[in-house]
């Protein structure tokens, strides 16, 4: 079968692999048939990392946790691409029930049991059964278990049950391309504390996580806070929040704006959200909230000694949440705002593209990557 696999930065090719095999009674194997770009993806695809990162580690820059998450050679190819897809189920192993030969389904990024503690209180992607890596996940190559990628013609499902969800008959499956990470990554970031106070204005800096941050601003809308600022130096992403409903703020490239802009004392926004995937960006994120307010990162955040603000969120109450996302769990809720209409995450996409062309489109410097091909007919 087909794969597509990361070689370096710049260049992505489609090679022959075998084709994965049910060995186990709780598996199913899946034909992916819309694959997007995570935000994450960038990273490699635009970035020579590999060496940087050893020696961020070696000069005690980068915290030495990367090399237990990312391997001891990060992102160095090749390795399969690709971890947000739809796919057509293909065959199930007995013991499976909650899924059926034919069913168009949601792969989740991270390999989960869906029983053990970590899973049962919403961790899906910190499992414990689901191998000896820190995080078992498709698309990252061993570092991650040999798992495959998302963008292949085949892919093993584990916990099959547990872990695919079948796409609504009132939603195109190009619609959610990437409910398997990054649409669940920005809802998870504003949706609890707008059930939590509803109304409550929004904040959020963009940047690294292109599409991420864009995510947010549309739940957030579409979950009636009275504000959502975003600010970005990128045109396009402004364009696209504008487009959400949100409230665009350009600003200029780069840090400075954001180190000498934030509040000296405590912002009006109860929610904030950085996307910058920048210390920089986290502090004007924490800055900018009011009193009991909270904000999440959602970038990688590599650095070792990334200063916060931690006075001014002490006498301000301020919580702070980091953490990768965990789509099976908000993956239901999601799709229920989803269906409503009021929130359409296909607006962040910018560049939808033939499966055969993945080679290519992948590669484009732009917000958000899609790309398909007809579903299997089984």
């Amino acid at each position: 079968m087909r794969q597509l696999t990361f070689i370096k930065k710049g260049r992505v090719e489609g090679l022959e692999v075998p084709e994965p095999q049910l060995t186990d009674s709780l598996q199913a194997i899946v034909r992916p048939f819309v694959a997007a770009r995570c935000d994450g993806d960038c990273v490699p695809l635009f970035r020579s990392l590999t060496n940087l990162m050893n020696a961020g580690i070696a000069l005690h820059v980068f915290d030495p946790i990367v090399t237990d998450v990312l391997g001891r050679k990060p992102f160095q190819g090749p390795f399969a691409f690709g971890h947000e897809c739809i796919a057509t189920v293909q065959a199930v192993g007995e013991d499976v029930h909650r899924v059926r030969v034919g069913d168009q389904v949601i792969v989740p990024w991270a390999i989960s049991c869906g029983q053990c503690f970590p899973c049962q209180n919403g961790l899906t992607a910190r499992c414990t059964k689901s191998g000896n890596t820190m995080f078992s996940a498709y698309g990252f190559g061993s570092a991650m278990g040999s798992w495959g990628g998302a963008v292949s013609d085949q892919l093993l499902v584990p916990f099959a049950d547990a872990m695919l969800l079948p796409v609504p008959n009132s939603l195109e499956p190009i619609s959610i391309a990437s409910a398997s990470d990054n649409i669940p990554d920005g809802y998870r970031t504003v949706a609890p504390h707008l059930q939590r106070w509803p109304g409550a204005p929004v904040l959020i800096v963009g940047g690294a996580a292109r599409s991420i941050g864009l995510y947010a601003a549309g739940v957030a809308v579409a979950m009636g806070s009275s504000q959502v600022d975003y600010v970005d130096h990128d045109r396009e992403r402004l364009e696209i929040s504008e487009s959400l409903g949100a409230n665009p703020i350009q600003i200029p490239r780069g840090s400075i704006w954001l180190a000498k802009n934030h509040p000296a004392k405590a912002g009006r926004y109860l929610i904030s959200v950085d996307a910058s995937a920048s210390a920089d960006g986290v502090r004007f994120a924490l800055r900018s909230l009011a009193p009991g307010g909270c904000c999440t990162g959602v970038g990688y955040y590599f650095f070792k000694n990334a200063k916060l603000p931690l006075a001014q969120m002490y006498f301000n109450t301020t919580t702070l949440h980091v953490g990768v996302s965990n789509p099976r769990s908000d993956l239901p809720d999601l799709l229920e705002l989803i269906a409503s209409r009021r929130f359409q995450p296909e607006k962040v996409t910018t560049l939808v593209a033939s499966w055969e062309d993945a080679p290519q489109a992948f590669l484009q410097d732009t917000t958000k990557v899609v790309i398909h091909r007809p579903s299997a007919k089984l």
